[in-house]
This record gives structure tokens, C-alpha cells and sequence, in this order.
């Protein structure tokens, strides 16, 4: 620690005694190199970091953690449904049950007096609470057959305590349901890798896109280095009175050219380079640095596939496909169920106690219990013909799965084929545009000696940097064609990503 704080306050000029401020300044001071530090990434670091920061990809493992949940949710069905029910219940009126004078009931003589049982019934329900011993009924007027009468049945106050408990015996779409849920799953476990592919497809291309402007811009800066040498040097040959004015300006010329061309390359450089950060999901203002070389990656052999080898279970697309298959077949078989009975089983226990007097309700004697265990057994007999048109439709969404499994069997054949086709192309024409530099390169070489020994001209050298330039420009170009094709290749066979 100690050496570090006296390279540190060496190199800031402060005097070494290791003091209690001195040892916080020291500290700042690390946080903020440590703040500055470039952070190295390799191709595979760099595919890491984005699979594990990636947005798509995080979304993607939550949607694993719904499919879990939702397996839950569809397995609780089957358990033990366990409810309980408190109620308290005050009638600011109770409601009347009315009697109809032609009703053969005992009470539809009451409001005529015809029937002493039902006269005295009456009387005590009004509050006249005659012994039925000592009663003597008045004459009964003739009997009125459009009479109604009405009475209250019930107390102001009741209260009730249940406890239910429900079991799910037997029901086939439950059964499917566990099943379609579980395929749910795996078809997220899919998406995935799915989203994994698109990240690592995106980030690698946008790795190279950042190698390839590298190299560019290294090149175009030793061209701009020399390029500004033989302008120093034919100014002084100007001076010297060997070459015109005219040669300094049209070198001079040149040079501005290369150094907007390595200006526009820059900033060109800086875009890819947040591109890529925005691939993995890195924020901006974070410097990295890239430790891959293109001369690492031109060494890769980029072989073409035949299409008689591909394995179409290697893509995910494929699988997805045959996942959806799964889940219409499961749709259709949970439709089916649907047909068969279903048993149900539940059982209840309570207590319903009433009172006039609200305080009265908590008396002992007036909780009575009741209990009973019910089953209930649903047979469908007749739907109207609903779920045969519903099994239909899962029928057709099978077939058209089906259909689009042939149909992707086709798409990924032409894929690696015109994959390789371009493969093939861009690797003739980064050998061709190589030889093109090589050429061009050397043709620089010779005109500028030429030049420097007074046995060419000027306009020799402008014209070779000018080719030169451009078949830089082209190199590149194939260079950066080539590596996409070899991804587009490898993502077409399924190579480029393979779940772990």
C-alpha cells in the first residue's frame, strides 16, 4: 500500500508522509483511476456480458418464472379448496310471507275466524296471547275467499359461522391443463434461447463492425502520417527550387483528403463502438476496449455447409414450431375432456344463531350447528354442438403447425444455401480486394522512390494514394462481408448459439 501511495503522491506532487488526510486524498485518487479504468472484452466476454444484461433476455427468463407460476396456479385446482364465512345480519324490516284465502293451508282461514286452531294463531302472533284453553272464538263471518294475509317469519337479528371444504375428484381437463402447462414452460425455455440467439447474432456483428473500423482507421492514419511526410518533404524540395508550387499544393490537396477521410472514420468508429455497448446493454459513457484482432478472426476458416448435413432441430425457430404443434394438440385434448363428467366433492360446517335483541345473539343455546357433505356430478349431455366446432378449429391450428413445419424445412435449405453462395462471394472478393491492396500498396512504395530520386512526378504519387485509398476502402468492405456471412451461415445451421 505504501508503494502505491508514493508512486501516487510522486506523481501529484505531494510530499510522502502518510498522514490520516493524505491516506483519503490517496483514496479519492484510486477511486477516480479506478473510475477511468478500460474495461477489456474478447468476443465471447463481450456476448457474456450482453446475455446476462440484455433486456430481451431478461424478459425472457421472467417469462420462464410466469410458466412456473402458472404451473402452480393450474395444480392448485386439484388441491383441497378450504373457505370460511362469518355474516351478521340486521332486518330493519323483516320481510312478510303472504297467504291467499283460497290456499288449502291452516292459515287461510285466519282473517274470517273460521278455524279456531288458526284464529288463535292468529291472535298470538298479534300480541293478544290468548290461553287456547279458555278461548271462545267469535262468529265467523262468512268465509272471504279473496283474503290475504300476511305474516313476518324471522328475527331482526341473525348471524351465521360456516367452514367449507371443496376436493376436485376427478376432471380431465384438469389433467391436460397440468400437461399444457408444463409444454407452456418449455416453450419459454425455448424463447429464451431464441432471444439468446438474436443477442449473441447482434453482438458479433457489431463486434466486427468495431474490429473493421479499427483496422481502417489504423491504416488511414499511417496513410495520413505518410502522406503528410512527402508534403513536408516537397515543400522542402519547393524551396529548394526543384519541384513547383503546383506539386506542394496537389500533395497538399491529398493530405486534407485523407485527413477528412480519417476524421469521418473516427466518428465512425465512436458510432459502431455504441453500438455495440448498446448491443450488450452497456451504458455509453463506459470505456471499453476490445482485445480481438481481425488478423485472429481472417484466420478462421470460413467453410461453406452442405444442406444435406444441416440438422433442422438445431434451430430454434424448428423447435418453437414444434413446441406450438404440442401446445394446439394439447388445446384440442383439452377440448375433448371436456365431454367426459366431472366429480366434485365438498363439505360444510356452521352455526346460524337469531335473535329480537342483537345482545341476545351470543347466547349459547341459540348457536345450532348443522353440517353436511355433498357431492356433485356434472355429465354433459348436450352443448349445442359448441365443442365439436371449437375441436375443429384445434384441428385446423394443427394442420397449419403442420404445414409450417414443412414449409421452414424449405426456408432453412435456401437459407444455407444463399448463405453460402454469399460466403463464397465475399471470400473471392476479400481475396481479390487483398491482392488489390497488396498491389496498391507496393505501387506506393515505388512511385513515391521514384519521387524522393527524381525520376517520377507528383501526380504519380497522387494517383497511387488515391488507389490506394480506395482499395482500402474495398478491402474493408469484403473483410466486413465476409465475417457477416460467416455469421449468417452459422445462424442459418443453428451454429451460432447453442443453449447450454
Amino acid at each position: 500500500m505504501k508503494t502505491i501511495l508514493r508512486l501516487l503522491f510522486t506523481f501529484t506532487g505531494f510530499p510522502f508522509t502518510v498522514g490520516r488526510w493524505q491516506l483519503t486524498i490517496a483514496s479519492l485518487l484510486l477511486v477516480s483511476v479506478a473510475s477511468q479504468a478500460q474495461t477489456s472484452y474478447s468476443l465471447q466476454q463481450a456476448i457474456e456480458y450482453a446475455l446476462q444484461n440484455s433486456t430481451t433476455v431478461k424478459n425472457a427468463q421472467l417469462d420462464i418464472e410466469t410458466a412456473n407460476a402458472r404451473i402452480g396456479e393450474t395444480r392448485s385446482i386439484g388441491l383441497p379448496q378450504i373457505s370460511g364465512q362469518a355474516q351478521l345480519q340486521h332486518n330493519f324490516r323483516i320481510q312478510q310471507s303472504i297467504f291467499d284465502g283460497r290456499a288449502n293451508n291452516p292459515f287461510s282461514g285466519l282473517a274470517t275466524g273460521s278455524d279456531p286452531l288458526a284464529q288463535h294463531i292468529y291472535n298470538d302472533l298479534i300480541g293478544k296471547n290468548e290461553n287456547l284453553t279458555t278461548y271462545t272464538p267469535a262468529p265467523a263471518p262468512p268465509p272471504n275467499p279473496d283474503t290475504i294475509t300476511t305474516f313476518a317469519f324471522g328475527m331482526k337479528n341473525n348471524a351465521g359461522v360456516s367452514l367449507t371444504a371443496s376436493q376436485l375428484l376427478f376432471n380431465g381437463s384438469y389433467f391436460v391443463g397440468l400437461q399444457a402447462a408444463k409444454a407452456y414452460r418449455q416453450f419459454s425455455e425455448k424463447s429464451l434461447t431464441s432471444a439468446k440467439i438474436t443477442v449473441v447474432e447482434n453482438v458479433t456483428k457489431a463486434y466486427y463492425g468495431v474490429l473493421v473500423n479499427q483496422e481502417q482507421y489504423d491504416l488511414v492514419k499511417v496513410n495520413v502520417d505518410r502522406i503528410e511526410k512527402l508534403l513536408n518533404e516537397t515543400r522542402e524540395f519547393n524551396k529548394n527550387g526543384f519541384v513547383e508550387k503546383i506539386d506542394v499544393d496537389r500533395i497538399e490537396v491529398q493530405t486534407n483528403n485523407l485527413k477528412v477521410q480519417l476524421q469521418n472514420i473516427e466518428r465512425l468508429l465512436n458510432l459502431t463502438m455504441n453500438a455495440l455497448k448498446y448491443q450488450m446493454n452497456m451504458p455509453l459513457n463506459e470505456n471499453i476496449v476490445l482485445t480481438e484482432k481481425l488478423a485472429d478472426l481472417t484466420n478462421t476458416t470460413f467453410s461453406p455447409v452442405a444442406s444435406e448435413t444441416v440438422n433442422y432441430e438445431q434451430r430454434i425457430e424448428y423447435t418453437l414450431l414444434q413446441q406450438q404443434k404440442q401446445l394446439n394438440l394439447l388445446d384440442l385434448k383439452n377440448i375433448q375432456s371436456g365431454r367426459y363428467p366431472t366429480l366434485g366433492a365438498s363439505f360444510t360446517t356452521g352455526y346460524n344463531p337469531a335473535a329480537t335483541r342483537l345482545r341476545d345473539i351470543t347466547q349459547s343455546d341459540r348457536w345450532i350447528n348443522y353440517s353436511f357433505l355433498a357431492f356433485q356430478l356434472n355429465v354433459p349431455i348436450f352443448g349445442g354442438l359448441g365443442k365439436n366446432y371449437q375441436a375443429q378449429q384445434k384441428k385446423i391450428a394443427v394442420k397449419k403447425t403442420e404445414n409450417d413445419l414443412v414449409q421452414f424445412k424449405k426456408a432453412v435449405d435456401f437459407q444455407v444455401q444463399q448463405s453460402n453462395v454469399t460466403l463464397q462471394n465475399a471470400l473471392e472478393s476479400l481475396k481479390m480486394q487483398k491482392r488489390n491492396l497488396d498491389l496498391a500498396q507496393e505501387i506506393v512504395r515505388v512511385t513515391r522512390i521514384k519521387y524522393q530520386q527524381g525520376v517520377g512526378s507528383n501526380i504519380e504519387v497522387i494517383n497511387a494514394e488515391a488507389s490506394l485509398k480506395e482499395a482500402q476502402t474495398n478491402y474493408y468492405a469484403a473483410l466486413y462481408d465476409a465475417l457477416i456471412a460467416k455469421v449468417d451461415l452459422d445462424k442459418a445451421t443453428g451454429d451460432l448459439y447453442k443453449a447450454q
